[in-house]
């Protein structure tokens, strides 16, 4: 909002009226003019002083003098002010603009850097080329002016040619200047911002000459470290503009310096930064030369040299501080080395562990030998313990900068971990042989900076042995909605059945941790078996870290985080060991750091601290036996008390979890007979839980999280004598009835009763006043207005109902009362409350199938019939069907489902819940299925016939070898000159094949040899034979014909898809025959043949669980990369589409194979221009894109990609992930809703990558808000740019929000001074619908 002395649409005139006020002799009046000009200059229209020359000549002298201004807040607001003036003068005013501000004479002024800040800030605010989008006028001007003027002043002479030859001589550049006083005038700062902002319009002399007055800087002795410093940031960023000869001859200049026998240590330390920050500014051009340039810095880390300086230093008084600088710049250009280019330092690898293994030992001031391995254990624990050695030792820590080296060996070591572990050197036990026992051996540095690495490097590798582990806290929490439908766990995941819909303990989420976990057995080789062999060492150093009294709090937080990584990873591998660090743990936290100040950053630390031993006493007792943490239960309880009472909301979370896991560690089955000696401290933490959930003034989720542990105590604890007393469970009980009245607690409540509900096996344990009145309270809470309440609310009605213990306490009265609530959740267009609400009536109609189904009831299902259900749904409907057959309350049923729904519903749905009736409901249904083949021959019209059809497939498959059913009369309906009649016949023909095989299936391959034969629909029903569960044995004897009948018949354009789906499923039933049929078949030919295997490994990988692996893994990875190469557009796009599969679900064979498949995938979502082509349609030309799809794909897989495989990328292949993520933003709608979402994730996953790709992410944003719509567009293409629009603004928001910039940015991070500009310009321009999207998240997130 623009301040009151500034008018909303301001003027030149406007303008003209502030410009005497920059005369005035107050400062405070100079100051307030130059605040109101900002902002005016902010609000105004761009075309404000376009065609205004006075008022800006006039504006220009008045910026220049108030930047000379003796009052340094003067000159500071009139830099503010030249950003937003250039961008409203005219092209002829910027160039003398420019030039004026290089030759400001700063005598009298207090900055003398006021000319250079002057500079960057306008180059920084000029419009600028971005990739992608065309190069406006005003892009051109700016860089012109920046050609003609800028760059000359800089460098002293015109890099380019002027076309006026009377023009005067430029005078000395400002850096020729600085380079002849020594001085420092923030020019170099000024070049930085040129390169970045207009390197890729800058032509190749001129990057030549910005390259060569920087180098000179470099190389001149007057210059200062700070300026060199400057200087190599400048090079780094011209470097991405260097041509190949440039780069080449720069490249050449610095190896010529470095063999100088005669360098300086000062510039080799100089021409080794410039090395690894080149290395970081263009990873891919700077690769190749590694092979050359890498020998020079390892010999500055070579033992050799060491030792010569050590000897060296020996005869001097005292050591050279440069020693130390070399080696920490060379070890730091050897981590950009690694971290940008780590495939062309594969062949260093050896020379690199040994350099930093050894230096990270480094330490010359010591007179002992830090090399002797064979210290003892003895000595190693003085070493630890003792708190004064540093002293003993005789020297200052001031002056010793070795620490730096060491800290800077521990990053090349985590580097090489981050970038060498994915199925490489961790693999091969490289890392665990020979770079942790060298971290290990670090545990005892005296530097925290260094330990704090040391600890970091070593965790990251533990991380990487295991399988990307997560935090234990409530890990077996609910799915958000309570979700009721449990995928069944078996060879083809297909929709439940009856088994797992009635089966109490089929949902994994609702056993909360029922099943004790089977101890995760350690592999005979590889990582996990490298990292059990040196888990005792680790324990021990940690330990002793843990012990020491002088230990930061930091480092014992580290060292906890290690021994949690290692916990996660080898779920458990501390047993033996927990003797040694129960104590120090415990009392971490309990207290976090001893002995700190009590301020705040402390206490924040101290708190953080005592967070992380929670969450390890919590990751120990989920992975380890009761017997195992028996002994130290008196230790751990008071602990968790300690934590649970805590004011600190995140602590006291974090204790509740931990207690979590305790009391699943102390409860039945993992402590199934330790009875009474666990119920003291059991009753102390049920005191503890049932504190916090009655106290109204604790912060509601400390209260949430207890009422969850609370219900998993109450559950876990049926059954078993001795862990709970009567009254207690009874108090606990009604405390949960009560909290389920609380608008607040209630949904946590309702999961709270619904794990009680699950783990009840005692008959006197659940009252039956307290089961009624919580059924009918679930019951009420249906109504409510959120999702996620009624979803959970209808999941706890269900397990109340499957558990037969509180099934019984539900009387006639209670059950009818909910059998009337749950008849609205009938609906079809409900899918999500659907299914558990059918799985509930079921369970009644089992009990009392004659006062459940009332007119009500069978008329709320004749609703639902109709519908569009299928899935998980359409199983619960046909499920509650044949329950109503078998209890012989059918005949309602079948009258109305005849009567009132007949053919005006789905016959594929219709016919399959009519089919199920008529199977189990037998003699007691007023119709036989004889009357349905009657209906069939004699129906004239189609709906008629397809609903017979089903019905009759639909019986014949439930009455398996009884069925009477000829396999002929379905096939003769093939031929019927109808759209629907012939493929409902040829799915009826499958689902009945699917209930006797051996009659059914040899007439299909008869019919499907036959040349005349409709192959399209035999496929149909041989696709139904196979997808059927329990068919496979049966098949096996016909699977040869069946086989070669499937190939040719899917030659056909029409049969591919159908034709691959099928050969997919058959490979799945006998994969050692047919596995290597699809493989040789990959090189055939004909592009279809190719397409068909493609489409066939799709279904295969996405159909099978982890047994089938064994066969998939030898051949999926090399026919994955013979896919993605494939030259036939349309196979690409299914490769694509295949390996998007294979990620989501067989990572494990996927993600080793990265580095194969990562490339081929990002390739293809590049702009392809020679696959865009022109179409005349009537007197228009239209673009058609045939790319687009393809790229639609790739995107996808990068999604997938991020989802499955996102700890396993190399921070070179996340950058280029993010690169491409960037650049599909302006790509086509689609593609842009698949980027929005990745970037989402991406800020919250690598916020480091997201903040250095902030500039290209702002380009692209601001170029999709800056589309308008044609005056002719159509309400399609409006609503298309709008909801465009309105994801890049959602993204926008929660980008903002994750900066945390809402206050300011800092003005010298140029990515968030970008970002800054943009969101204000984002506030100004789309003000409404802004405000809209905020509106709509935070409505998402109540």
């Amino acid at each position: 909002m623009a301040p009151s002395s500034v008018p909303q649409n301001p003027t030149a005139l406007n303008v003209s009226q502030l410009l005497p006020k920059l005369e005035e002799d107050d400062p405070d009046f100079r100051f307030m003019a130059l605040s109101d000009l900002h902002d005016i200059l902010n609000i105004a229209h761009p075309s404000l002083l376009q065609h205004e020359q006075v008022v800006c000549a006039k504006t220009v002298e008045g910026l220049l003098k108030t930047l000379v201004d003796t009052n340094g807040e003067v000159q500071n607001m009139a830099v503010k002010c030249l950003g937003p003036f250039v961008n409203k003068v005219p092209d002829n005013i910027l160039c003398p603009m420019i030039d004026k501000l290089s030759h400001l004479e700063t005598e009298n002024s207090v900055d003398q850097s006021i000319p250079s800040l002057a500079l960057r800030e306008v180059v920084v605010s000029l419009p600028r080329p971005v990739a992608g989008v065309a190069r406006s006028k005003a892009v051109q001007d700016a860089y012109h002016a920046v050609s003609k003027v800028l760059i000359p002043r800089l460098v002293g002479y015109h890099v380019i040619t002027p076309s006026r030859k009377d023009l005067p001589r430029v005078p000395s550049g400002m850096l020729q200047v600085d380079l002849e006083k020594g001085t420092d005038s923030n020019a170099i700062d000024v070049l930085t911002e040129v390169a970045r902002c207009f390197g890729p319009m800058l032509q190749d002399a001129e990057v030549h000459a910005l390259q060569k007055i920087t180098f000179e800087i470099l190389e001149n002795e007057r210059s200062s470290s700070l300026m060199k410093k400057k200087s190599v940031t400048a090079i780094s960023t011209l470097a991405g503009f260097f041509s190949d000869t440039l780069l080449s001859a720069f490249i050449s200049r610095v190896v010529e310096h470095l063999r100088d026998v005669h360098l300086t240590r000062t510039k080799r330390k100089l021409y080794i930064t410039i090395l690894g920050s080149m290395a970081r500014s263009i990873p891919r051009k700077f690769g190749p030369y590694l092979k050359m340039l890498s020998p020079f810095v390892l010999s500055a880390l070579s033992a050799q040299e060491l030792d010569e300086e050590m000897e060296l230093s020996d005869d001097e008084a005292e050591r050279d501080p440069e020693v130390d600088e070399v080696l920490e710049a060379a070890l730091i250009a050897l981590e950009g080395f690694l971290a940008s280019c780590s495939q062309d330092m594969r062949s260093y690898t050896d020379e690199i562990i040994e350099a930093a293994t050894r230096l990270l030992k480094y330490d010359p001031n010591l007179a002992q030998d830090d090399d002797d391995d064979a210290m003892d254990d003895d000595e190693e624990d003085d070493a630890l313990e003792d708190e004064d050695f540093e002293e003993e030792a005789g020297y200052d820590d001031d002056e010793d900068a070795s620490w730096k080296v060491r800290r800077c060996a521990a990053k090349v070591l985590f580097t090489l971990i981050a970038t060498r572990s994915n199925g490489d050197l961790l693999d091969d036990g490289t890392l665990y042989n020979r770079v942790a026992p060298a971290l290990i051996g670090r545990f005892k540095e005296r530097e925290d900076n260094v330990r704090l690495e040391i600890l970091a490097g070593l965790s990251h590798l533990v991380r990487k042995s295991g399988d990307g582990p997560s935090p234990v806290k409530f890990a077996d929490e609910h799915p958000q909605g309570g979700t009721m439908m449990p995928p069944p766990s078996r060879k083809r995941r297909r929709g439940g059945s009856d088994a797992s819909m009635f089966d109490l303990h089929a949902n994994p989420a609702l056993s909360m941790g029922y099943a004790s976990p089977a101890p995760a057995g350690t592999p005979p080789v590889g990582p996990r078996a490298h990292l059990a062999k040196l888990s005792p060492d680790i324990v021990k150093g940690v330990s002793q870290l843990l012990k020491q009294g002088s230990c930061p709090p930091s480092t014992k937080q580290a060292s906890i985080v290690l021994i949690k990584d290692i916990v996660l990873t080898q779920r458990g591998g501390l047993d033996g060991y927990l003797a040694q660090i129960a104590e120090p743990l415990v009392e971490a936290a309990k207290s976090g750091g001893q002995g700190v100040p009590t301020n705040s950053a402390s206490s924040a630390t101290s708190n953080s601290l005592r967070i992380q031993a929670l969450q390890l006493i919590g990751a120990i007792a989920d992975t380890h036996s009761s017997a195992t943490i028996q002994p130290y239960l008196e230790k751990i309880v008071p602990a968790l008390l300690l934590g649970v009472k805590d004011k600190y909301s995140k602590l006291s979370i974090e204790a509740l979890a931990a207690t979590e896991q305790v009391v699943k560690a102390l409860t039945p089955p993992r402590s199934a007979s330790s009875g009474s000696q666990n119920q003291k401290y059991l009753d102390e933490l049920y005191q503890a839980l049932v504190t916090r959930i009655s106290a109204n003034d604790a912060d509601l989720e400390v209260r949430q999280s207890a009422i969850h542990v609370l219900g998993i105590f109450l559950g876990r604890s049926s059954g078993t004598d001795g862990l709970l007393a009567s009254r207690n469970r009874t108090s606990g009980l009604d405390l949960l009835a009560d909290r389920l009245k609380n608008e607040l607690t209630r949904l946590a409540s309702v999961r709270a009763i619904d794990s009680i509900a699950v783990h009840s096996k005692a008959q006197d344990e659940l009252p039956a006043k307290w089961v009624r009145d919580v059924a009918l309270e679930l019951g009420a809470q249906l109504r409510k207005a959120s999702r996620v309440l009624r979803g959970a609310s209808l999941s706890a009605l269900r397990t109340l109902a499957l558990n037969p213990i509180s099934r019984q306490q539900l009387d006639a009265q209670t059950k009818s009362r909910l059998v009337d609530l749950l008849l609205p959740l009938l609906d079809p267009t409900d899918l999500h409350l659907l299914g558990p609400a059918l799985v509930i009536l079921a369970t009644f109609v089992k009990d009392d199938a004659r006062s459940v189904t009332t007119s009500q009831f069978i008329a709320a299902l004749c609703r639902v019939v109709p519908g569009s259900i299928s899935g998980n749904s359409l199983e619960a409907l046909l499920a509650l069907v044949r329950t109503i057959g078998e209890q012989g309350a059918g005949k309602a049923l079948m009258t109305a489902l005849l009567q009132d729904v007949g053919v005006s519903g789905r016959p594929e749905v219709v016919g399959k819940v009519i089919g199920n009736l008529l199977v189990y409901g037998g003699n007691s249904l007023p119709v036989k299925l004889d009357q349905f083949v009657s209906e069939l021959e004699t129906a004239t019209d189609d709906r008629r016939k397809c609903l017979a059809l089903v019905v009759i497939g639909e019986a014949a498959l439930r009455l398996g070898s009884s069925s009477s059913i000829d396999p002929r009369l379905f096939i003769k309906y093939f031929s019927l000159k109808s759209d629907q009649v012939p493929l409902a016949a040829a799915v009826a023909l499958g689902r009945s094949g699917a209930g006797n095989v051996d009659k059914y299936l040899p007439v299909i391959l008869s019919a499907m040899e036959k040349p005349s034969s409709p192959q399209y629909l035999l496929l149909h029903s041989v696709k139904e034979i196979l997808q059927h569960d329990g068919t496979e044995a049966d098949i096996i004897p016909y699977a040869s014909t069946l086989w070669r009948n499937l190939v040719a018949a899917s030659q056909a354009e029409d049969n591919k898809a159908i034709g691959a789906e099928c050969i997919g499923k058959l490979a799945i039933i006998d994969p050692k025959t047919y596995l290597p049929q699809l493989q040789a078949f990959l090189g055939d030919r004909k592009a279809s043949v190719r397409g068909m295997v493609i489409s066939a490994l799709r279904f295969t990988l996405a159909d099978t669980d982890e047994a089938y692996d064994e066969y998939l893994r030898p051949i999926v990875i090399p026919m994955l990369v013979q896919m993605l190469n494939e030259s036939d557009l349309d196979n690409r796009r299914l490769a694509l589409t295949t390996f998007n599969s294979a990620m989501h679900n067989k990572p494990d064979i996927i993600i080793p194979a990265l580095d194969q498949l990562l490339p081929l995938a990002m390739k293809e979502t590049e702009l392809k221009p020679e696959l865009i082509r022109e179409v005349q349609m009537g007197p228009f030309k239209h673009k058609v894109d045939d790319g687009l799809e393809l790229r639609k794909s790739a995107y996808e897989t990068l999604y997938a990609l991020l989802e499955a495989a996102f700890s396993r990328l190399s921070p070179a292949d996340l950058s280029d992930c993010f690169d491409r993520i960037v650049a599909g933003i302006s790509d086509e709608h689609d593609i842009r809703i698949l980027c929005n979402l990745m970037l989402t994730k991406l800020m919250v996953l690598a916020p480091e990558q997201t903040h250095s790709h902030l500039e290209s992410i702002v380009e692209h944003f601001r170029a999709v808000l800056s589309v308008k719509p044609k005056e002719n567009a159509v309400k399609q293409e409006l609503e298309k740019l709008n909801e465009g629009n309105k994801g890049v603004l959602k993204v926008s928001v929660l980008l903002n929000k994750r900066l945390g910039i809402e206050g300011g940015y800092p003005i010298e991070d140029q990515q968030l001074r970008a970002w800054g500009t943009y969101w204000e310009w984002v506030n100004k321009e789309h003000q409404q619908s802004l405000k809209t999207v905020i509106d709509e998240l935070k409505e998402r997130d109540r």
